[in-house]
């Protein structure tokens, strides 16, 4: 047997007396990770899931708004050359709503839209014409700069169709509508019936009522297919000149 003494025995103890800590201190990391191995497990499962979730909603969601989309799209889509053979094939003012029951629509406003695109198409390509608005209705129509050599091509058949004295009689009527022949004769200084009749005749007059008076005469005013002949969309739009002393009733 070996003795020992006292202070042999602290001196051990500060030499081999904390072997114990670091065998803690090793375990301790190990818990850590192993927490830390599970949370990330945990958090890796979440973020799978929501990487699910942000793939299947947003996809569904996109779908339907573009076929949404695109249906209503299609329902205001406007033929543009079915719109244009139209409007070739009429020598009348064709309205809006017409234009939309022929081509089968539910409203008029893709109508309108299509008439401002396809008039930018002719102003593109220099064309001679225009989709204008005549009578209330819509009429292809050539430009202005180009009336002087289509005159000379009407010039005859215009000449044998009114008169110096029925485009007088035919004024007259146009600003002062409705007006009797009364007056038409009072401002002319001559007999006005023959020249109102043939203006009846040809469609560019009517009966529009008779006046509250002795006798209840006619009177006379403009029909539609003046407006037309003239390319105006209303009275309103008949021309009024420096000093003009007729003005054009509503």
């Amino acid at each position: 047997m070996r003795l020992v003494t006292h202070e042999q025995l602290e001196l051990e103890d500060e030499m081999f007396g904390d072997d114990d800590e670091p065998m803690d201190v090793a375990a301790e990391p190990a818990d850590v990770d192993t927490a830390d191995a599970d949370a990330e497990a945990r958090d890796g499962g979440g973020d799978e899931a929501a990487l699910v979730d942000s793939t299947e909603q947003p996809d569904g969601a996109v779908e339907d708004a573009a076929g949404e989309s695109s249906i209503e799209s299609r329902t205001q889509d406007v033929d543009l050359a079915m719109l244009e053979a139209l409007l070739f094939s009429t020598h009348h003012p064709l309205t809006a709503g017409r234009l939309a029951e022929l081509i089968e629509l539910e409203s008029t406003k893709p109508i309108r839209k299509a008439i401002k695109d396809l008039n930018a198409q002719y102003a593109e390509t220099g064309r001679s014409f225009r989709i204008e608005q005549v009578a209330g209705g819509y009429q292809l129509l050539t430009l202005p700069q180009f009336g002087d050599a289509l005159k000379r091509l009407h010039q005859k058949e215009a000449d044998a169709k009114l008169t110096k004295a029925a485009l007088e009689t035919l004024a007259i009527i146009a600003y002062k509508q409705p007006i009797l022949r009364a007056d038409v004769e009072a401002i002319r200084g001559v007999a006005c019936g023959e020249t109102i009749r043939s203006l009846m005749e040809k469609h560019l007059v009517k009966i529009a009522g008779r006046a509250e008076e002795p006798g209840r005469p006619i009177l006379y005013g403009t029909t539609k297919r003046f407006l037309e002949l003239f390319g105006l969309n209303s009275l309103k739009d008949l021309p009024q000149g420096e000093g003009a002393t007729l003005t054009p009733q509503a």
